[in-house]
């Protein structure tokens, strides 16, 4: 748990700043756009000019948090104008759900030259050091049980709507509750969250029944690839370039997909390989607990949790396969 101490230097730090720039780790999940999308609607509450600013974009089933959409640095402004100032001057910078400059590729540049202070507010255990101020719960199941928290000391209005932006958060990162880190304390929040106007039922059919079709056909691409290695208790599957152009679905239309093989009964590990389009290869680990894939992505620069991490590869797309086959085989030994 955060301290109070630490909960009161994030209040003094927010009630000083006028305009506050709010960004998290590239390819946003439930997580971070609710602790975003929570953290912005208070902010703006309190007065306080917020610009939400991520890396990439908004996946279309999170969407209904926002508003607005957030703005995407490279798209709708470029980092030049970031650094020189011609988005706006922010005197305070919040980071959520990362707390490491490998998860913000080109705004990592920018913090780096950046003199402002900045708030980062997180769960993962990987850690840069990249905040003056930092609410940091690797107990957390999720960065919206930190925010949550923060905003009952800090004594600042939950509405209806961050209700629901923290109520997605939480159960995103907990797999609807399935997940081996929905403690009570993850049940007794979410019930808080209900009584305070939270509609799960609402919540459900705005993320999960609620489907593009590309992201179907690209479920049904993806599903053709399963591969068992490992008498079964390893599963890999891939996605290539020429199944998004394919199905007509975005790279941001991968999140979760992995999960999807791991209702096989003997899979106890599990990878998804997605061409990144720049020779790279984006690797989405999982595991039951036999393997820790945090360890395994930290090999290859990045990070997570023990049974949920992911990391970027160098290509060729078989390249990548063989290598994190390679760690999870080692492992698989040392049981």
């Amino acid at each position: 748990m955060v301290n109070n101490t630490d909960f009161q230097k994030a209040v003094e730090l927010i009630d000083k700043s006028n305009s506050i720039l709010v960004t998290t780790h590239t390819k946003p999940d439930g997580d971070a756009c609710g602790s975003i999308a929570a953290i912005c609607d208070v902010l703006a509450a309190l007065g306080k000019k917020v610009e939400p600013l991520l890396l990439s974009e908004v996946p279309e089933w999170y969407r209904f948090l926002f508003a607005d959409p957030p703005k995407i640095l490279g798209r709708d402004i470029s980092l030049q104008q970031l650094t020189e100032g011609q988005f706006a001057e922010f005197d305070l910078i919040i980071i959520v759900d990362t707390n490491s400059y490998s998860q913000l590729p080109k705004f990592e540049e920018y913090l780096k030259q950046n003199d402002k202070p900045v708030l980062v507010i997180d769960h993962h255990v990987t850690a840069d050091g990249l905040g003056c101020v930092e609410l940091i719960d690797t107990t957390a199941a999720a960065t919206g049980l930190i925010v949550f928290d923060f905003l009952k000391y800090s004594d600042w209005p939950i509405t209806d709507e961050i209700t629901h932006s923290l109520f997605v958060a939480i159960a995103t990162d907990t797999g609807w509750f399935h997940f081996s880190n929905t403690d009570s304390r993850v049940h007794r929040s979410c019930a808080e969250l209900i009584d305070a106007g939270a509609n799960p039922a609402q919540i459900y059919h705005d993320l999960y029944q609620n489907l593009s079709l590309q992201r179907f056909k690209l479920m049904v691409a993806m599903a053709k690839t399963l591969e068992l290695h490992l008498n079964g208790r390893y599963a890999t599957q891939h996605l290539t370039q020429a199944d998004f152009e394919r199905t007509g679905a975005a790279h941001k239309d991968t999140e979760n997909l992995i999960d999807e093989c791991q209702r096989i009964s003997t899979v106890e590990a599990a990878a998804l390989f997605v061409e990144a389009g720049d020779g790279r290869v984006r690797c989405s680990l999982r595991s039951r607990g036999a393997v820790n894939v945090r360890k395994i992505a930290a090999k290859f620069g990045g990070g997570g949790h023990t049974m949920a991490a992911g990391a970027y590869l160098s290509g060729p797309l078989e390249h990548a396969k063989q290598l994190i086959f390679e760690q999870i085989k080692e492992q698989f030994a040392e049981i």
